[in-house]
């Protein structure tokens, strides 16, 4: 059976393409990969989605997957090992099972760059982020600290002096690699200090963080600190690395997508996080998701057009 369309990816671009082209009786068939359900997952609170005063991340991605499920979407779990991009239909592979498709939606998002601390991990979703415009208004009157030396770091502190009472970057040159005016917004407001040199070698805490272990790489020398909240502004790396030779990539590696969702082969759509360089949010993701779905209607109500003239013909 050839599907009318498939959806890599779980996140909210993926579950509102879902429930779009399901309502549209399309019968989507979406592919849930390890990372099942993306970034939100690793958030406790949302304040920022419309709709919903307070709501863990995992809570909204489970009513999103159970409104998608009862207008028919389908579901299938492992990884897209393979795609054939240019073949009509789609091909894609999937474990040891090809699936075949008239229209593919990617929604496969992009996963933050991590320090790689084992205390990183550990407190995540607990004083630990990565997405400073989605956890900084829980840090109201806070001190916080950003690791990174730039644009999204630089960007990242300035949207924090709004709610911390102080901001400290740390970053492991002793120049940053920002923008020279972002850099000039950062070093010039009173409630950003800079250590320069210096890594975070641990983040410390109980049920919650409470401080750092930093270390300065000229002097070997060890610093405790008290924090209440670590962001990490490292970048993001786009999950795109199954369409590299198939799908224009930026030079980041994010799809390259005309009208938000276009890509560069008739019939392939992207959604959220995997296009999306700058906003990064749940509800722009979604957004994304239902353009996605509804260039598909568009495709296919096309297609369908198309075959009824060349049977009368």
């Amino acid at each position: 059976m050839v599907e009318n369309v498939v959806i890599i990816g779980s996140g909210p671009a993926g579950l509102s393409a879902a429930l779009y082209t399901a309502r549209e009786g399309f019968n989507p068939l979406l592919i849930k990969g390890s990372g099942a359900g993306g970034q939100l997952l690793l958030t406790t609170d949302i304040e920022n989605y419309p709709g919903y005063g307070k709501i863990a991340g995992p809570e909204l991605i489970r009513l999103m997957e159970q409104q998608a499920t009862s207008f028919g979407t389908r579901f299938l779990e492992g990884d897209v090992t393979k795609v054939e991009l240019t073949s009509k239909p789609i091909k894609l592979h999937i474990n040891d099972t090809i699936i075949e498709t008239l229209t593919l939606i990617i929604s496969t998002g992009a996963s933050s760059k991590w320090i790689g601390l084992p205390s990183e991990k550990n407190f995540t979703g607990r004083g630990v982020s990565s997405c400073a415009t989605c956890d900084g208004a829980f840090f109201k009157n806070k001190e916080v600290l950003v690791v990174g030396g730039g644009d999204t770091a630089m960007e990242d502190s300035l949207f924090l002096t709004r709610f911390a009472s102080s901001v400290t970057i740390v970053h492991r040159r002793d120049a940053f690699k920002a923008s020279k005016i972002m850099q000039q917004r950062v070093l010039t407001n009173s409630k950003i200090k800079v250590i320069w040199d210096t890594v975070v070698e641990e983040i410390t805490g109980d049920k919650k963080v409470t401080g750092v272990k930093i270390k300065n790489l000229k002097s070997n020398q060890i610093t405790e600190m008290k924090i209440d909240g670590v962001f990490v502004a490292i970048g993001h790396q786009p999950n795109t690395s199954l369409f590299v030779g198939q799908l224009e990539l930026d030079k980041d590696g994010y799809l390259v997508a005309k009208d938000d969702v276009l890509t560069n082969i008739e019939g392939v759509y992207a959604a959220g996080d995997v296009a999306d360089r700058f906003y990064k949010q749940a509800v722009t993701a979604a957004a994304s998701g239902v353009k996605a779905a509804l260039r598909v209607r568009e495709y296919l109500s096309m297609m369908k057009f198309e075959e009824e003239q060349r049977a009368q013909s």
